[in-house]
């Protein structure tokens, strides 16, 4: 299959205004190239032969976020939006802020790729996100979530997935039912069952990311506590949880608070990330609209998370 690879160079500063422009356009994944990150890993033991590059060579001035597309009827659409918010940016009038490019890549090419830059990662106080592709030794015996995203979102180095898992560290206690809306590649939902969670729905608009969220959860051998369905947000739902963890843009969660309110139990939990700080107020004031009590605002650079009581 043919995805339309759009290249933003831009800035450090603006990588998260940029990531959060792609991911409303409707990205399917996003990798980030910075070249302080390749001088750093190419220090590891061993790591020379597998870069085979020059470290002079590299644009230490910029970031290149990419992000993928497919290639289908709405792609002018979406690279239209794209280039009027970043090469244009009309939504804070500061001028340009970034460069846009178009390449075609084959979805193998991608889902290879971008592995360079994926590494086993440690969050909160016990869990640890290892790529499938490599090895750790867990002696500590923390909570261990085995990783191939593939083109679907979802590695856990983002700061919207980060600031999810810490929350959901927090909150999810033993024996309780968690909705996961919008679950791209699966690690919410994964992570929710290993940390305890009896039962655990996973819903997403994208059949690849049904597709990659079933294998992830396979791999971690939780599918006897997690279901995943394709639909409309909680349109496939029909039942109440204890807790709900929406990891997607602030307009689409300010849209569905009262959706989310109708789907949870009594004291149930919403954990909502993916909001740029920008729409921090967006947020908010839906969810006050919608009787929910607001417990925390977690931040991560340009990102937040709010965590809401029923």
């Amino acid at each position: 299959m043919k995805w339309a690879e759009i290249v933003v160079k831009t800035k450090r500063e603006n990588e998260d205004f940029v990531s959060h422009i792609l991911y409303e356009a409707g990205a399917q994944g996003l990798a980030i190239e910075d070249a302080r990150d390749i001088i750093e890993l190419s220090q590891e033991p061993d790591s020379w032969d597998f870069f085979d590059i020059n470290i002079k060579d590299l644009d230490h001035d910029n970031i290149y976020i990419k992000s993928y597309f497919p290639q289908d009827g709405k792609l002018d659409h979406v690279i239209k939006f794209i280039r009027e918010n970043i090469e244009i940016d009309s939504l804070t009038g500061k001028g340009e802020i970034g460069k846009v490019y178009e390449n075609l890549v084959d979805e193998d090419d991608w889902a290879e790729s971008w592995k360079t830059y994926y590494k086993t990662t440690s969050v909160g106080k016990n869990i640890i996100i290892k790529p499938n592709w490599e090895t750790y030794d867990n002696e500590e015996g923390k909570i261990l979530i085995d990783m191939d995203p593939g083109m679907a979102f979802g590695t856990g180095t983002h700061e919207t997935t980060i600031l999810c898992l810490e929350a959901l560290e927090t909150y999810i206690l033993p024996d309780i039912k968690v909705f996961d809306i919008g679950c791209g590649s699966g690690i919410l939902s994964i992570a929710a069952a290993k940390l305890g969670a009896s039962r655990v729905i996973g819903v997403d608009l994208d059949p690849t990311a049904i597709k990659v969220s079933e294998e992830n959860i396979k791999m971690n051998q939780v599918e006897d506590r997690i279901d995943i369905k394709l639909g409309n947000l909680l349109e496939v739902v029909d039942e109440k949880s204890d807790l709900i963890v929406a990891n997607i843009i602030a307009e689409v969660i300010a849209e569905m608070t009262s959706d989310i309110a109708n789907h949870l139990n009594e004291d149930g939990i919403f954990i909502a990330s993916g909001i740029i700080l920008s729409k921090l107020n967006l947020v908010r004031e839906a969810l006050e609209t919608n009787n929910f009590k607001i417990l925390e605002t977690n931040k991560m650079n340009e990102w937040a998370c709010i965590i809401a009581k029923k």
